[in-house]
């Protein structure tokens, strides 16, 4: 009894261990993940780099199978045929589409199923599903299929692109050649739509009116008014005129109060009143042409450097009543010399100058009235 024991307990391990591993048969074809697979074609229209039996099969992104086959069409130099089997109940229909898609830093290429809708067909097992155009390039090769096209389409327009560059070169030349200019333009664009730096503000000098006259005085016995003096375009400004014309130094950040007809009319005004404060004149509103009017016309206001610089005013004078007859006419004209050729000095010249000229309009006016 005690001989035939050991036999009996081996015999039941070797039972067991017969039976265990036919259990893990069934488990690894049932439920350890290669269980009942359903076998489908794929027809490939063109080459296929680097698949190999083997591969992984995904079904929208998640792994279903493998290739179990890989084969060439004799009578299609370009066409692969491949055989895949996927898990039991894979969605696979008649327009589930195929490619191949390249994972991981090595890109390797696995096969990609991707859906298809839910009212069509399912796909019977062995059926043939057809590869999209394409699906078999790899980034690499379309990186490399579109820089042949990039090269094909720079040899064929190798002469226009040349003229171009050289166009473009010429442009650029004449651009650093005329950079003064264009910065002058940009300066004054940006000037006239408000950007830019503000311009430096000028300094500002002013006529003064003439505040004394000899005795006797002959009253101003008449109303009449002054109009606005004309001058031509030149006179129309603010600015220091010189004779010949010409930039000096300094008078580019001077000006004059407002401009020269409106400022000599402002400045006789003042002096009439200063004369005769009781029957000063008025300032002759446009259209307003009844009584009588002491018409002026402003013919200079400059800086002449011959024979040395002196500031000259000259103006004409006329005398006009309601019926716009001409009374009385004369030319007046002041002269100072200008002590030294800055803007200070030559707003003192000008003001001797113009007060010279409009003591003898006011006196004048006077006996004419």
């Amino acid at each position: 009894m005690e001989t035939r024991a050991p036999f009996v307990i081996v015999g039941a391990f070797v039972i067991i261990a017969i039976g265990a591993v036919f259990g893990f048969v069934y488990w690894l074809n049932n439920s350890g993940g290669v269980g009942k697979r359903d076998s489908y074609h794929i027809a490939f229209e063109e080459p296929v780099p680097g698949l190999l039996t083997g591969a992984a099969v995904l079904f929208n992104g998640i792994r279903v199978g493998e290739v179990t086959d890989l084969g060439l069409v004799p009578d299609q130099p370009r066409a692969v045929r491949a055989t895949i089997a996927v898990e039991q109940h894979t969605p696979v229909r008649k327009d589930t589409k195929v490619g191949l898609d390249f994972q991981g830093l090595t890109g390797v290429p696995v096969v990609a199923l991707e859906g298809g809708n839910a009212g069509t067909a399912a796909l019977d097992e062995g059926g043939t599903l057809v590869a999209e155009k394409g699906a078999g390039t790899s980034m690499t090769q379309a990186a490399r299929n579109a820089l042949q096209r990039v090269d094909t389409i720079l040899g064929d327009n190798a002469d226009n692109l040349h003229n171009t560059i050289a166009n473009l070169s010429t442009f650029a030349d004449g651009l650093a050649r005329n950079t003064p200019q264009l910065d002058g333009i940009m300066t004054g664009l940006e000037r006239m739509t408000g950007g830019g730096p503000a311009a430096a503000r000028k300094t500002t000098y002013d006529l003064s009116a003439v505040g004394k006259f000899d005795e006797p005085r002959i009253p101003l016995k008449a109303e009449f008014s002054v109009s606005e003096p004309s001058a031509v375009a030149r006179l129309q400004t603010q600015r220091f005129l010189f004779s010949p014309d010409a930039d000096h130094s300094g008078f580019d950040d001077a000006q004059w109060s407002d401009s020269l007809p409106i400022l000599l009319q402002a400045r006789v005004l003042q002096s009439f009143e200063n004369y005769d404060i009781a029957h000063a004149p008025l300032r002759s509103e446009p259209g307003a042409d009844s009584g009588n009017r002491l018409v002026l016309d402003l013919r200079q206001f400059e800086v002449q450097m011959e024979p040395s610089p002196h500031a000259v005013v000259s103006f004409s004078a006329k005398l006009v009543d309601s019926a716009n007859v001409v009374k009385a006419a004369r030319v007046f004209q002041g002269d100072s010399a200008i002590a030294a050729l800055d803007p200070a000095s030559a707003a003192l010249a000008f003001n001797s100058a113009f007060g010279n000229a409009a003591k003898d309009l006011v006196s004048w006016t006077a006996h004419q009235l």
